[in-house]
């Protein structure tokens, strides 16, 4: 994509989200579940897309599962899914993840995310490139209240991101003020809102909360150039943040995926010094990082989605079924960013994800 192009893109995605959806998509098509048609979040989300056509629907699935489409396709015009999570509204967090908690979980109250990162596993996760957004969040609270009730007496975090992004489309669902609200009362518990997006106004617009912790994934800029589309530039995330740091909330970074490619460890070194020059270090909550990792059934997906992205031609293997770097790489890309970072924070807010499914 040219770089003007690229630009437009990206920048759409910051303007505010009244008849538009992700970066440059206009919502012209809302499927909504008939049993929360007339749900009040169902009526308000509806009413920011005033002239999209409504389709009915008994359940998502019929639109979001079935196998015969093309989620690449779709991306370039998706529709929005209005509809009621049944179950496993919080769900424990994968192995190996996590930012120094021993019980970890996450939610996810919307499937898809609004940008298109061509290392994302959620391409090879679901069928549709379409946009879910659960209406019912009281089910997701109380997914949370049973967790905390488990074992009220050590800290659980809660991580929002894993399926979506945490910020991206917060103002049209609200969602984000609605947790944040929650968890406000329960000094014991954490959240994490994972992003990559610039929509801060709802937080900017309330205290901070004093356990919550709002985390920006980051890549370097030839990385996010190629693989990351619609997702806003690396200094406006920068400022992003330093609004936030000024606000006082707690903040953190996130270099997952670490992308291998020719000059890697010079591009992760201007990254690394660009992002802890903007925000102060000391007051980091947490880093992490970890390689670029795909379930092969996800990896096989996403390379048949696109045969022609060299990312999928990198050195990798399929390790337990676990497509990464070959083993010496994997390990060189992750020491060697290791000590890079533990270079400007320390090792004790330091969490390297080493193994698990990944977690955008």
């Amino acid at each position: 994509m040219r770089e003007s192009a690229r630009e437009a893109y990206s920048s759409r995605a910051d303007f505010p989200l009244r008849g538009y959806i992700g970066a440059t998509a206009m919502v012209d098509t809302i499927y909504i579940e008939e049993d929360i048609r007339t749900h009040p979040r169902t009526l308000d989300i509806c009413s920011r897309f005033p002239k999209a056509t409504r389709i009915g629907c008994e359940r998502y699935g019929e639109v979001f599962n079935p196998r015969a489409q093309n989620s690449r396709l779709q991306k370039q015009r998706p529709a929005l899914i209005l509809a009621r999570k049944h179950d496993g509204h919080v769900q424990a967090a994968p192995d190996g993840y996590g930012i120094g908690g021993v019980r970890n979980f996450y939610f996810s109250h919307m499937l898809n995310c609004l940008y298109d990162c061509r290392y994302c596993f959620l391409q090879g996760m679901f069928q549709s490139g379409h946009y879910v957004v659960f209406v019912n969040y009281e089910d997701f609270a109380a997914g949370i209240d049973t967790c905390i009730a488990e074992s009220p007496e050590e800290p659980t975090i809660f991580f929002s991101g894993y399926d979506c992004d945490s910020l991206a489309l917060a103002e049209v669902t609200k969602f984000g003020a609605f947790i944040l609200d929650f968890l406000a009362g329960k000094p014991g518990s954490w959240l994490e809102l994972r992003t990559k997006s610039t929509r801060i106004e709802s937080l900017l617009a309330r205290p901070p909360l004093e356990n919550c912790v709002v985390a920006f994934s980051f890549t370097p800029e030839e990385v996010s150039t190629a693989l990351e589309h619609g997702v806003p530039r690396l200094e406006r995330r920068l400022e992003a943040m330093r609004r936030l740091e000024d606000r006082g909330w707690k903040l953190g970074v996130r270099f997952d995926p670490l992308i291998y490619q020719e000059g890697y460890e010079a591009q992760y070194r201007g990254l690394f010094r660009r992002v802890f020059e903007a925000v102060d270090p000391a007051r980091l909550h947490s880093v992490s990082l970890g390689a670029f990792r795909l379930p092969r059934g996800y990896f096989k997906k996403m390379v048949k989605l696109y045969p022609e992205e060299r990312l999928f031609a990198s050195p990798l293997e399929d390790r337990d079924g676990m497509v990464s770097y070959r083993a010496d790489l994997h390990d060189e890309i992750l020491g060697r960013c290791t000590e890079e970072v533990l270079k400007f924070v320390p090792r004790d807010r330091f969490f390297p994800c080493l193994s698990g499914a990944p977690l955008e």
